[in-house]
């Protein structure tokens, strides 16, 4: 009987081994945005995507790589510390990179220039992309939103990645959805996100 139920313990530590590395690994690799910026551990956008994964069906881990206030030269030098960090292969990495350049004035060239490298460096180990898009505050001038706006569709064209284009949308300038700062998404305003990126992170998933 001893050895029965040591046998049956030893069966059930290797299923759940065998269901854990089978989940699909997803990474949120940005800044703030990601990161959950002034929110409770739960209310982040990876638990909440994660959890709507889990949800329709998908085994899924999100993994956290977004670091508040972040720019896209930062994000670029330390993409590979963050892959050199997993112990598995990423099935989907989401690229939501460029805000911080955008809010600080930053040139739209160079910020491009990073995202692209980023993206490049993606595709070379073969880790699926889907980009998330960006778009400049009114306030930074038409010249800047059309050099800006344009990195994202021009990105996602010349790699052939999926493309979500707002990250933001339905949330920019909906105050009852954003923190005190009006610009990061509160909880409500981060379950916006998810509904909003959810079919394109499932279709990404299905190709990777």
């Amino acid at each position: 009987m001893k050895i029965l139920r040591t046998t049956i313990f030893l069966l059930l530590l290797a299923s759940g081994a065998t269901a854990q590395a089978a989940d699909k690994l997803i990474v949120a690799f940005g800044d703030s945005l990601m990161a959950g910026y002034r929110l409770p551990p739960a209310d982040g956008f990876v638990p909440q995507l994660q959890a709507a994964l889990r949800r329709d069906g998908i085994a899924a881990r999100v993994h956290n790589a977004g670091v508040s206030g972040d720019t896209s030269a930062q994000g670029k030098a330390r993409l590979n510390w963050v892959l050199a960090s997993l112990k598995a292969k990423p099935d989907l990495v989401i690229v939501e990179l460029g805000a911080n350049d955008m809010l600080r004035g930053l040139d739209p060239g160079q910020a491009r220039a990073n995202i692209d490298a980023v993206i490049a460096d993606l595709q070379k180990r073969r880790i699926r992309v889907l980009i998330a898009g960006m778009m400049a505050a009114p306030n930074m001038g038409r010249g800047y939103a059309a050099s800006f706006n344009a990195i994202y569709p021009a990105l996602a064209k010349k790699y052939r990645a999926p493309l979500y284009p707002f990250f933001l949308d339905g949330v920019a300038g909906h105050r009852n959805l954003q923190i005190a700062d009006n610009m990061h998404p509160n909880r409500q305003g981060v379950a916006v996100i998810v509904r909003g990126i959810l079919p394109a992170i499932k279709a990404a998933l299905a190709k990777s």
